[in-house]
């Protein structure tokens, strides 16, 4: 079967909830006409990744406007039991395509925030959610720690989709949680805009012999509303240069990365590629010794 996928380099309209989603909206149509069967947006894409934010957190002190800023952002994120999943849901039912979304998702009962990534079926809606598991650094402060019980794959008539979010991927036993379950479509929403990410990425596909499908934002300073720019004045100006790539179960690179503007990176995928891969290596099978190593992971789901 051959499919096509379609990862969207944009720039959100930071902390604007309804102008993202209307750009979404267009960028599916505009995707859909094309023949997009899976369309990919990166890490916290609702509602835009904070980078150069401090939130007004010291080691021992935070600040009242960084609390402003907090809220600010709360306001802004994705309640996916509300209005908000429904609105995704549809999306992907009128324009016949499945989404894999990276946004930062508010929790009705809390008052924490999750770096989350959601998977929609045109058909069926929300398949699933998955949490990061480890906000990387500074992300500590706004982002919560999913428990893991959420390192879902999807069976989907594409194939099996699953993946991990940015940094979670230097994570061996979380990439072997995705690989135990059989991920053919391995999603990997990013902020890492690094040349060595792509070696990453690369590494994974090889590992997992699995398409890997790694995808970014472009953002300048000036796209920061002007009300939190001054907070950046350390930064380029360039805050992320992107880097989407797609990569072959063999790790060969089928499009991309691209670097230093907005786009789309496209490529068609032939599943068959993916057992053709393990005749020589099979994370999963024959260079599997269950005979020396036991893995276990914490409340693992079952595929969704």
């Amino acid at each position: 079967m051959t499919i096509k996928v379609s990862l969207i380099q944009h720039t959100p309209a930071f902390f604007d909830k309804e102008a993202i989603f209307s750009g979404m909206e267009r960028t599916l149509e505009s995707e859909a006409q094309k023949g997009a069967d899976l369309i990919v947006f990166p890490e916290s894409f609702i509602p835009g990744y904070p980078r150069g934010f401090s939130f007004g957190a010291k080691v021992g002190s935070r600040s009242e406007e960084g609390r402003d800023h907090y809220r600010d952002y709360h306001k802004s994120s994705v309640d996916l039991s509300t209005e908000d999943g429904k609105r995704l849901e549809e999306m992907a039912r009128r324009h016949g395509v499945y989404l894999c979304v990276g946004l930062t998702e508010k929790v009705a009962d809390n008052g924490s925030l999750y770096c989350s990534m959601v998977y929609i079926c045109p058909d069926k809606g929300m398949l699933g959610t998955h949490r990061k598991i480890k906000p990387t650094a500074s992300e500590r402060v706004i982002w919560a720690e999913g428990d893991g019980s959420d390192l879902i794959t999807c069976d989907t008539k594409l194939g099996r989709m699953g993946g991990l979010i940015c940094w979670e991927n230097y994570m061996p036993e979380a990439r072997l949680a995705m690989y135990r379950k059989g991920v053919q479509l391995y999603i990997a929403p990013t902020a890492d805009a690094r040349d060595n990410w792509i070696a990453s990425m690369q590494h994974i596909a090889l590992e997992g012999r699995c398409f890997v499908l790694a995808c970014n934002q472009y953002v300048e300073k000036k796209d920061i509303p002007e009300k939190y720019r001054s907070l950046l004045s350390p930064e380029p100006e360039v805050l992320c240069r992107g880097g989407s790539v797609i990569m072959s179960p063999m790790g060969e690179i089928l499009a991309g990365p691209l670097w230093n503007k907005t786009g789309i990176v496209s490529a068609e995928l032939d599943t068959d590629e993916i057992t053709r891969s393990k005749l020589d290596f099979d994370v999963n099978g024959h260079y599997a010794r269950p005979d020396i190593f036991h893995f276990d992971v914490k409340d693992q789901p079952d595929t969704v």
